[in-house]
C-alpha cells in the first residue's frame, strides 16, 4: 500500500465507525427531548422546590404512607408480572407449535388489545368485576357465593395483567420459535419423560424470553394509573396516584417529583440486584 493509500483509508475507517451513530442520532435527539430534559427538570424540582435540600425526599420517607404506598406499588408489579408469566407462557408455546393460519389468528389476539384504548380496557373490566357484573353473576347462576372484585387489589392485577399480557407473549414468543425442538426428541429418546424433558431442556432455553418480558412488565406496570385508579380502592391505591394528587391537585411539584425519582432509583437497584441473579441461574439451567 502505497503512502497515498493511508489517509483514504483512514478516512473510509472514519466513515463506518461514524455511520452507525449518525443514523441513530435522530432517534438519540427526539429521546433527550421527549424523556431526559423532563426526566432532568422533575430531578431538579425535586431538590429546588419550594427551596433547595432535601426536604422532599425527607418527607417522602417520614410518611409512613408513602412506604406503605411503595411497598404496595412493588407488590401488585410483581404479582402482575406473576400472572402474566403464568398465562403468556402456554399461549406463546401454543403459537409456536399450530400451523400458520391458526399462529395468525393467535397473533391477532396478542395484537388487538394494543388497537383498543386502555381507558376502554379498564372500563370493561369495571363491568366485568362489579359486584352485579358477568363472573359474579356467572357464580351466583351455579350457587356460589359471589366474590367482590371491584376496588380490591385483586382486581386491579386482574386489569392490569390483561392489558400487559402481550408484552409478555411477544418476548417469549420469539425466543421460543428460536428453540430447536430436536433437543427435547433427544432428551426423549434418552429415556427422559415429557415433564422432564420440558424441565430440563426446553425450560431453560426459553428462559431469556421469560426475563426480557417479565423486565418489561414489572416496569410498565410500577408507572400504572389509570387501571389502579378506576378498578382500586384506597387500599390499593399505587404511587402513580399519590403522584398525580401531589402534583395537580396540591400542586407540590417538588414533593410529586421526589416520588418519582424515589420510584426510579428502587426500580434501577432492584433490577441491579436481578440481573446478576437471573444470569446465574439461566448459566445452571442451560448447563
Amino acid at each position: 500500500m502505497s503512502a497515498s493509500d493511508a489517509p483514504s483509508e483512514r478516512a473510509a475507517s472514519s466513515r463506518r465507525s461514524w455511520g452507525p451513530l449518525a443514523l441513530a442520532l435522530p432517534a438519540l435527539v427526539l429521546l433527550v427531548a421527549v424523556i431526559g430534559y423532563p426526566l432532568a427538570t422533575i430531578v431538579l424540582r425535586s431538590f429546588a422546590e419550594p427551596q433547595w435540600g432535601l426536604q422532599n425526599y425527607s418527607w417522602f420517607f417520614s410518611t409512613p404512607v408513602n412506604l406503605i404506598v411503595l411497598q404496595r406499588t412493588f407488590t401488585i408489579s410483581a404479582w402482575v408480572t406473576v400472572v402474566c408469566i403464568v398465562c403468556a407462557y402456554p399461549f406463546a408455546y401454543a403459537m409456536t407449535a399450530v400451523g400458520p393460519k391458526v399462529r395468525l389468528l393467535l397473533t391477532l389476539c396478542v395484537l388487538i388489545p394494543f388497537w383498543v384504548s386502555g381507558v376502554v380496557r379498564t372500563l370493561s373490566w369495571v363491568i366485568l368485576l362489579q359486584d352485579s357484573g358477568v363472573i359474579n353473576s356467572l357464580l351466583r347462576s351455579v350457587g356460589l357465593d359471589g366474590v367482590r372484585l371491584i376496588r380490591t387489589q385483586t382486581g386491579v392485577i386482574i386489569g392490569m395483567a390483561q392489558v400487559l399480557l402481550p408484552f409478555m407473549v411477544l418476548p417469549l414468543y420469539s425466543v421460543m420459535k428460536g428453540i430447536d425442538l430436536r433437543l427435547v426428541q433427544a432428551a426423549r429418546s434418552l429415556g427422559a419423560g415429557p415433564v422432564r424433558a420440558f424441565f430440563t431442556v426446553y425450560l431453560p432455553l426459553s428462559l431469556p424470553g421469560v426475563y426480557a418480558g417479565a423486565i418489561i412488565v414489572f416496569i410498565l406496570a410500577l408507572g400504572f394509573y389509570i387501571t389502579p385508579a378506576l378498578l382500586g380502592g384506597p387500599r390499593s391505591t399505587m404511587l402513580s396516584t399519590l403522584v398525580q394528587n401531589q402534583v395537580l391537585s396540591l400542586l407540590q411539584w417538588g414533593r410529586g417529583g421526589a416520588m418519582g425519582v424515589v420510584l426510579l432509583v428502587a426500580t434501577f437497584i432492584l433490577l441491579a440486584l436481578a440481573g446478576p441473579l437471573m444470569r446465574q441461574k439461566h448459566k445452571q439451567g442451560a448447563r
